[in-house]
C-alpha cells in the first residue's frame, strides 16, 4: 500500500508538468534488467536471513523528460519498479524527479536529484551526498551507488565562475549493509533494542552545500563547503560496561575543501582535499562521535595502449586530537589509526570494437591491512543489450577494519540489461 501511495503521489505531482509539456512532446526511455549475486563458498552465520544469496531482482526503469514549448522550463523523472527476490517484495523507487528553469546566467532545479562533486574514482571527500554501499558491495551497476535527495539547487554563471548552491530540507542517510544479508563487525551484536534517531525536518537542520568552480588554463579548480550531518550512523550504548540498548544517530558535520584536475605527466592528474569538522566533538573527547579529520586524495589516469587505461589513487585521512581519542576509547574497543591510508587501482581493457570490456578496480589499505577487489567482464550483445559477470572480493588481517569485516561476503554477480 505504501508503494502504491508513493507511485500515486509521483504521478499526481507531475500531471501539471506533463500537461504543460504535451504540446512539445515528451522523450522517454528506460531498461529492463535482471541481476543476481551469491556468496562464494557460503556462510554459516545463522543471523544472515538471506542465506547465500545477497540479492536477486527484476527491475524496470522508466525515464521521462521534456521541455515547455517556448519557455525555459524542463522536467525529468526516473522511476524504478523492481521485485526483490530475497525479501519477496515488490518495490518502487523514485530516483530522480525535478523541475528546472534555465536562463542565460542561472539555472534553478527543484526536486529529487543526484549530485556528484569532486575528482575521486570511488573515493569521496567533497562529494557529501547520499550513497548506497549495499549496491556497490553486491554488484549492482555502478550508477546505483549514488542516491537522489530532495533539494533546491541553483547554478549561477558569471565571468568564468560557476557557483552551485544547494539546500536539502530532508536528511537522506547512506544505505549501509544490513545484518539480514551481510556479515560484518558489530561490537554490540547481542543488543537487539535499537532506536534510530534521524535529524528532524527543522529549519536549523536544513543541509546546505556550496561549490565555486573556475577553469584556470587547462585545469578545473573548485572550492567546496557543506554544513549538515554524517551520513553514516554512530551507535551510542546506554552503558559501556553492560549495555542493554543502543541509540543510532547521525552527528553534525561541516566539510570545507578544494579540488584541482587537469592534464599532466602524459595523463590526467587530480588533487582533492577537505577538512571534516565534527561539530559535536571538536575536542575529540567523545569515543562514539568521529573526531575531526583532514582528508586528501591524489589521482592519476593514463591511456597505456589501444583501448587500455589505468588509474591510480592515493588517499590519506589524518585524525585530529588523536591523543584525546585514545584516552577516551573504552576498553576492548578496536583502535583506529591516526593516519589511515588507502591506495586504489583501476584497469580497463576493451576488445572487439569495444563490445567486450574487462575491468578491475581494487582498494588496498597498508594501515588497515585490508582490501576490496571488483573484477568484471561486460559484453555488449547488440544495441541496447549487455551482459555483465563480476565479483566482490573482501579480505584483511582483522575482522573489524572497513573492508576486512566483510570477508565472509565474497560474492559473484550476473546482470543482463535491455535498454529501450
Amino acid at each position: 500500500m505504501d508503494q502504491i501511495k508513493k507511485f500515486s503521489l509521483f504521478v499526481i505531482s507531475f500531471l501539471p508538468a506533463t500537461a504543460l509539456l504535451a504540446a512539445d512532446g515528451l522523450a522517454w526511455h528506460g531498461f529492463l534488467q535482471t541481476s543476481h549475486a551469491s556468496r562464494l563458498g557460503g556462510t554459516s552465520d545463522s543471523k544472515t536471513a538471506s542465506g547465500d544469496f545477497l540479492f536477486g531482482e527484476e527491475r524496470l526503469q522508466l525515464s521521462l523528460s521534456g521541455s515547455a514549448p517556448g519557455e525555459p522550463v524542463n522536467f525529468q523523472a526516473k522511476t524504478d519498479f523492481f521485485h526483490d527476490e530475497v525479501a519477496g517484495e515488490n518495490r518502487l523507487e523514485i530516483r530522480e524527479a525535478n523541475l528546472n528553469y534555465a536562463a542565460e546566467a542561472f539555472e534553478i532545479r527543484l526536486g529529487r536529484q543526484i549530485v556528484t562533486w569532486g575528482t575521486g574514482d570511488l573515493l569521496f571527500i567533497n562529494d557529501v551526498f547520499p550513497k548506497d554501499w549495499t549496491a556497490l558491495f553486491s554488484g549492482k551497476p555502478l550508477e546505483y551507488l549514488k542516491l537522489g535527495a530532495g533539494a533546491l539547487k541553483g547554478n549561477f554563471y558569471a565571468k568564468g565562475f560557476t557557483l552551485e548552491a544547494l539546500a536539502m530540507p530532508s536528511f537522506e542517510p547512506d544505505r549501509m549493509p544490513s545484518s539480514d544479508r551481510f556479515v560484518f563487525f558489530d561490537p554490540f551484536s547481542r543488543i537487539t533494542q535499537r532506536t534510530t534517531v534521524k535529524p528532524k525536518g527543522d529549519l536549523e537542520n536544513v543541509e546546505t552545500a556550496l561549490r565555486v568552480a573556475r577553469p584556470i588554463s587547462r585545469w578545473d579548480t573548485a572550492l567546496y563547503a557543506y554544513r549538515g550531518f554524517y551520513r553514516s550512523p554512530v551507535m551510542m550504548p546506554d552503558s559501556f560496561a553492560s549495555p542493554t540498548a543502543l541509540t543510532i544517530s547521525y552527528p553534525k558535520l561541516a566539510v570545507y575543501g578544494f579540488s584541482v584536475q587537469g592534464p599532466g605527466a602524459g595523463g590526467l592528474l587530480g588533487l582533492e582535499g577537505g577538512f571534516y569538522d565534527s561539530r559535536q566533538d571538536r575536542f575529540g573527547s567523545d569515543p562514539i562521535v568521529p573526531n575531526s579529520h583532514a582528508a586528501y586524495l591524489l589521482g592519476y589516469q593514463r591511456q597505456l595502449g589501444a583501448d587500455f587505461t589505468a588509474g591510480l589513487q592515493y588517499y590519506g585521512e589524518q585524525m585530529m586530537r588523536y591523543d584525546r581519542y585514545k584516552s577516551s576509547l573504552p576498553a576492548g574497543f578496536p583502535q583506529a589509526h591516526e593516519l589511515r591510508q588507502l591506495l586504489t587501482l583501476r584497469l580497463t581493457q576493451f576488445f572487439k570494437y569495444q563490445t567486450w570490456r574487462l575491468s578491475l578496480f581494487g582498494y588496498w589499505s597498508p594501515t588497515d591491512e585490508d582490501f576490496y577487489f571488483i573484477p568484471e567482464a561486460r559484453h555488449t550483445l547488440s544495441d541496447g543489450i549487455w551482459l555483465a559477470l563480476g565479483g566482490n572480493i573482501f579480505g584483511g588481517a582483522k575482522d573489524n577494519t572497513f573492508f576486512g569485516q566483510f570477508d565472509k561476503n565474497d560474492n559473484f554477480y550476473l546482470a543482463m540489461r535491455y535498454e529501450f
